[in-house]
């Protein structure tokens, strides 16, 4: 996964609204917001190695990102059939740490890796039995053009991200696998004070600076 992490957070970066915006195609709530999430990412201000600029950067990331998540969507999807055996609370806690720890990882990520590229959006199928969606975007640079779908799901009137494939590979997917193996061995609470711990690193290195 470490070749796909600055990646992950272009993709969801271009992706941003606020939780009461609202279209009638799934497409439409990626394309809608493209440039301004794009001029945050060119941004001059933020490309100094100033540590308060960085930090306003990571916030103003996270303020975009979290909206176009359905994380509670994403982290059931993750745990799949282990999702039954953690409670209410449990569930809650595990969402709400596992979101955190993505935004760390793929933030911290993006911050050094960006370079100037550009989205072409392909084809959109929308699925007939479920309020499901996929939209096809590229990823264009000079050398490269990498395909990256976005899995949606609707509720209510709105849109929102539950998966990301970068060349076929679904981060729900890459994270079942490390979840399953864990869980197979330990419980949901340890599973989550993993988690914790990993965001409490996390913090105290971008403390560090």
């Amino acid at each position: 996964m470490k070749r796909y992490g600055w990646i992950w957070l272009v993709l969801v970066l271009l992706l941003s609204f606020g939780p009461s915006a609202f279209a009638a195609e799934p497409a439409d709530v990626l394309k809608a917001p493209m440039d301004e999430a794009l001029a945050l990412l060119r941004d001059p201000q933020y490309k100094v190695d100033d540590p308060g600029k960085k930090a306003a950067q990571r916030e103003k990331f996270w303020s975009l990102v979290a909206p176009v998540f359905d994380f509670d969507e994403l982290s059931k999807r993750t745990l799949a059939r282990n999702w039954a055996d953690f409670n209410d609370a449990q569930q809650a806690e595990f969402a709400q740490v596992f979101s955190e720890l993505l935004g760390n990882i793929y933030v911290d990520r993006i911050q050094g890796g960006y370079s100037d590229e550009t989205i072409e959006f392909g084809d959109q199928i929308l699925h007939d039995s479920r309020p499901l969606a996929v939209v096809k975007t590229f990823i264009v640079s000079a050398r490269n053009r990498i395909p990256v779908d976005y899995s949606l799901i609707q509720k209510g009137d709105t849109w929102r991200v539950y998966d990301v494939k970068v060349e076929g590979v679904s981060l729900v997917k890459n994270y079942r696998s490390q979840f399953k193996e864990i869980l197979s061995k330990e419980s949901p609470d340890e599973l989550i004070e993993r988690l914790k711990q990993k965001v409490a690193e996390q913090k105290e290195k971008l403390a560090q600076g």
